[in-house]
Parts: C-alpha cells; structure tokens; sequence
C-alpha cells in the first residue's frame, strides 16, 4: 500500500488484533439501550435472536493496522467506515475507560487528530484492542519517529543551490542599500 502522492512504500508494523469480550460488550449494550427506549423495546426481540449473527459479522470485519506511515481502520458490515489517518497529523490517543470497559478488561482508544472534526469528535475511536496500551505506545512511537524525521530533512543540494541564485540579486541590493547609509553617515 502507497500512500497518495509519495512514492515511500508503507509497510505493516502491526496489525491489532480485537478482543472476542467486545462481542458480549456489544451485544449487552445495545440490548440495554434497546430497552431504554420506546421504539427499541419493539426491536429488541429482534436483537436478542439476531443480534449474535450480526456481532459476529462485526467483529470479523473489523481490522486496525499500524503502518510506517498511517493508521488504517475499518469496521462494519451493511454502513462500512475505513479511515487511513497519517501518522504526522495523530496528536494522541487517549484512553477512555469507563466502569462496564474496566470491568470487561476492555478499553477505548480515542484518536484525536491535529484537524479534528467540529465540536470535539473525535476522528477514530478503537475499543476493545488486545494490549491497547502497548498499541497505542507503537503507533506514538512511529508518529515521532516520522515526525522526527521531517523536521530534520534537509532540503536536496538543487533545490538550495537554486534558492541562494535567487536570493543573491536582493542581497547585493540590500549589501549596496548598506553602504549607502554608511556613506551618508559618515558625511555627518
């Protein structure tokens, strides 16, 4: 996989790997809101026979890679997202662990991006990653590995040979400007 307009090759760090309780987390929970609500009380029986059969399916769709240069994630099966994300633009990923999620053993990565959506959206959120703590420290890791790196770039011996020639006709005007004042200076 390349990444638009970059002839670098992106390679596979590691592809996270889901936790079979985020079926049960799943399920349970939307059966509870289900039963929360009016029209979802006349669904839920619905839910409670076919429900298992569509986290199933879920769950298989679901896939998260960490790449040299992005994060990729995709999830669903009739509405399918996929989102590649790069590396440079992650400012963090931040943990959200509420007491149903600890109690499970899961937990909830939230991606928050230098462009973030309005209002607080978050661009990607992760739940139920196996050793989500050891994934999120691989992909800051590779974010400031590459980021390290673009800061450090120096520009091709071309391009900065090409951007002295420019620059030399405005310094010798600004070199005669200088002597000019120094002169007129001098006369005082």
């Amino acid at each position: 996989m390349s990444d638009t307009g970059n002839s670098h090759k992106a390679t596979s760090i590691h592809k996270a790997e889901f936790d079979p309780i985020l079926k049960k987390y799943v399920y349970y929970g939307t059966a509870l809101a289900l039963f929360a609500s009016i029209v979802g009380i006349v669904v839920l029986p619905f839910w409670l026979i076919l429900g298992k059969i569509y986290i199933d399916r879920y769950f298989d769709n679901l896939y998260c890679e960490l790449t040299t240069r992005a994060l990729h994630f995709k999830k669903g099966i009739w509405f399918q997202i996929e989102r590649s994300i790069p590396l440079d633009k992650i400012q963090d990923l931040t943990f959200h662990e509420g007491p149903i999620l600890r109690w499970l053993g899961l937990s909830k990565l939230v991606v928050e991006t230098a462009g973030q959506s309005a209002q607080g959206m978050s661009d990607m959120s992760l739940t139920g990653i196996i050793n989500a703590r050891k994934f999120r420290e691989m992909v800051m890791d590779q974010r400031d590995n590459i980021t390290d790196r673009s800061h450090y770039t120096a520009p091709s011996t071309d391009q900065s040979s090409s951007s002295l020639n420019d620059l030399a006709p405005i310094l010798t005007e600004i070199h005669k400007t200088l002597q000019s004042i120094d002169r007129k200076l001098d006369k005082r």
